[in-house]
């Protein structure tokens, strides 16, 4: 075990033991092992997934040569899949890796029972009708989907799955959980105990800047009727207040609290996204829910009892100018309301698994924990099926799209990726292979992009030729260099979704490589 820690040392650091064992329970499916989905793959290969198949059924060409890396002379006219396999297995020996040389079409037609014993697909370079009849296979096996295209210099990708649960989101901005505007009894019993008026200088210097806040509020809500400052006048008094009590210029204890007095007038109570998820029918759990709901079902009954309308405590606190002995029973507190929290909600999670008929230790003691200090951070992503954003997109976000100067090109690109399938069900080739037929391709694809957006709703419509005549001029080519940027960010996303930690995109990533632009279209 201590192998392949050494190995993934850099990667466990951001997403954990937790993390890198999905990974590598994980068992991938890549249909099209072309630039994009060998880029992909290559990734999660390096990561250490556990398994991987490839389904493709094509030749490797002169042409691979110039796009794909995994794929050298003496593979020419051998079986594309069956080579990128063996130049995965040698980057990480690992992970089980085979394949299966058959086109992803034909498979997705004549045997759609095939996908059902992956955890995750990455369909590449797959053409409308099949990915829209994957799309389905997959959420009916319940196996997660994530679609990557690049076709010249543009490129997309996009998740489909029903649903998909988050507890460690890891936002990048997230206030502390210190309690500053509603503090419990243990933590102002504490505070009661620290002089702020203390005449000796090292001692004043050194109070937590917790203590402090805590101290002040109390004093201003003491001399308003019960009320913290909430209006700007009230914040900057309060801000004077705290300025009133330093006893010396260089104490940072004093600016740190001055520095984060804003959380004394945060709202208090759980965030509406929060509330939106324990208000959430899927709360309303049985015997088939996910643990996930369980656990949510149990937050909101102790949200509603002993957490007095708080989630539980994170039970961490920041660094912070102290003295060590301030510092180390400050910590303490924080680290038993936590658990004295986590104890609550585990009772209650144990209630709610025996009501609904399951093993009452079916969900550990970690997992629980893990939840409770997390709550705060809960996310729930659902994502339409793909038909259904191809048919009935949200008109009015279209409308804006085509509109927006920053967003025209995307939604553009976005139009012709889909005109060009259609070009080429119609013509049995891309727009743009042949030079002979420029003038005709192009009016095909611009009739085709103009009946779609039509189709859409969006009558009298249109995209600039410039971008129509780039669509045609890409001919369908698969560009390393985009295929690189394209594959490696559903990979990003692909190990998002496996190891259930960050919070996967939602809607279409476009990739503009003329303008050097990733923009997500929400429809």
């Amino acid at each position: 075990m201590a192998e392949p820690k050494t190995k993934y040392d850099r990667q466990i650091r951001i997403w954990g033991e937790q993390g890198q064992t999905a990974l590598e329970k994980a068992s991938i499916c890549l249909l099209n092992c072309g630039p994009t989905g060998s880029e992909a793959l290559k990734n999660l290969v390096l990561g250490g997934v556990g398994s991987i198949t490839i389904i493709d059924g094509s030749k490797v060409e002169e042409g691979d040569l110039g796009n794909n890396f995994m794929v050298d002379e003496s593979s020419i006219g051998e079986s594309k899949a069956k080579c990128v396999c063996a130049f995965l297995q040698e980057l990480n020996d690992a992970v089980k890796a085979k394949f299966v040389e058959e086109s992803p079409e034909s498979l997705i037609e004549m045997n759609p029972s095939f996908f059902s014993q992956f955890t995750l697909v990455i369909a590449t370079q797959l053409k409308e009708p099949s990915m829209l009849k994957l799309d389905k296979i997959c959420r009916q096996a319940d196996v997660m989907l994530v679609v990557a295209r690049s076709y010249g210099l543009t490129g997309l990708v996009r998740i489909s799955l029903k649903e998909h649960t988050v507890i460690e989101s890891k936002p990048d901005h997230f206030l502390d959980d210190l309690r500053l505007n509603n503090p419990w009894p243990e933590l102002k019993r504490f505070a009661e105990t620290i002089d702020l008026s203390t005449a000796d200088p090292v001692v004043h210097k050194h109070i937590p800047y917790v203590i402090i806040l805590v101290k002040l509020a109390e004093e201003w809500a003491n001399a308003h009727n019960g009320s913290l400052p909430s209006t700007r006048e009230e914040k900057r008094e309060f801000k004077d207040l705290l300025k009133s009590k330093k006893i010396a210029l260089d104490e940072d204890n004093f600016k740190e609290a001055i520095d984060a007095s804003f959380k004394i007038s945060a709202s208090r109570g759980i965030s509406s996204n929060l509330r939106k998820i324990v208000d959430d029918s899927s709360a309303e759990v049985d015997s088939t829910s996910s643990d996930f709901w369980v656990m949510v079902a149990a937050l909101k009954e102790f949200i509603s009892n002993e957490g007095d309308g708080e989630a539980p405590l994170e039970g961490a606190i920041p660094d912070m100018t102290s003295s060590t002995e301030f510092y180390v029973n400050l910590q303490k507190i924080y680290q038993a309301k936590a658990e004295e929290d986590f104890l609550a909600v585990e009772k209650r999670v144990i209630d709610i698994l025996k009501r609904i008929g399951r093993d009452p230790a079916s969900i550990s003691k970690g997992n629980i924990k893990s939840f409770c200090r997390n709550a705060r951070k809960l996310m729930v992503c659902r994502y339409r099926p793909i038909e259904d954003e191809f048919n009935s997109p949200t008109l009015s976000e279209l409308q804006k799209y085509l509109t927006d100067e920053d967003y025209s090109i995307a939604v553009g690109f976005y139009i012709l990726l889909r005109a060009v399938d259609r070009f080429a069900t119609n013509y049995n080739r891309f727009p743009g292979l042949f030079d002979g037929a420029v003038d005709e391709d192009i009016s095909r694809l611009k009739t085709i992009a103009v009946g779609i957006l039509s189709d859409l709703g969006c009558n009298g419509s249109t995209l600039t030729d410039d971008l129509i005549n780039e669509m045609h001029r890409f001919g369908g080519a698969e560009l390393h260099t985009v295929a690189a940027v394209v594959g490696g960010i559903a990979s990003q996303e692909v190990i998002k979704l496996i190891t259930k930690q960050f919070i996967p995109m939602s809607g279409t990533y476009i990739f503009n490589a003329i303008d050097h632009k990733s923009q997500l279209l929400g429809l």
